[in-house]
């Protein structure tokens, strides 16, 4: 095995703008407005926290900015901005989280938060998501 994709899992993911999202679902915006892309080649990053997306997929889908905020990275503290309302999808399961912007020659990076959300985690033998085995790989939220 090339230890260039050792460990490496990536998956495809959809994310959508989820004020548009909403829009739709009450008939204030057509579905095919709906701002959004998918990414085929998302890595997960189970060091990271949150969902993390290159600026120019933020900008297409038209995120809002939320705060900034101080971050640890491999290369030292920096500052980074974090965007609200996305609607992230990976495997049919979905979730809406807030986005870390990333520079454009990052790949997105789906950590901790949302794979929680999803209720996945990484099957590190066969490098792929799967189903939370606690939870016989259904998607069950726990909220105590």
């Amino acid at each position: 095995m090339e230890t260039a994709t050792m460990g490496r899992v990536i998956v495809t993911a959809k994310i959508a703008n989820i004020a548009d999202v909403y829009n739709a679902r009450v008939g204030t915006l057509p579905a095919d407005q709906i701002r959004s892309v998918e990414v085929t080649d998302a890595l997960v990053d189970t060091g990271a926290t949150t969902l993390s997306l290159p600026k120019r997929l933020i900008a297409q889908l038209g995120l809002t900015l939320l705060r900034t905020r101080n971050a640890r990275t491999a290369t030292g503290l920096t500052t980074l901005q974090t965007y609200g309302g996305a609607y992230l999808v990976v495997q049919d399961r979905e979730c809406t989280c807030d986005v870390t912007e990333v520079s454009d020659d990052c790949p997105a990076l789906i950590g901790q938060i949302p794979l929680e959300s999803l209720d996945l985690v990484v099957d590190t033998q066969g490098r792929r998501l799967i189903g939370n085995p606690e939870h016989g790989g259904e998607h069950v939220m726990e909220v105590y």
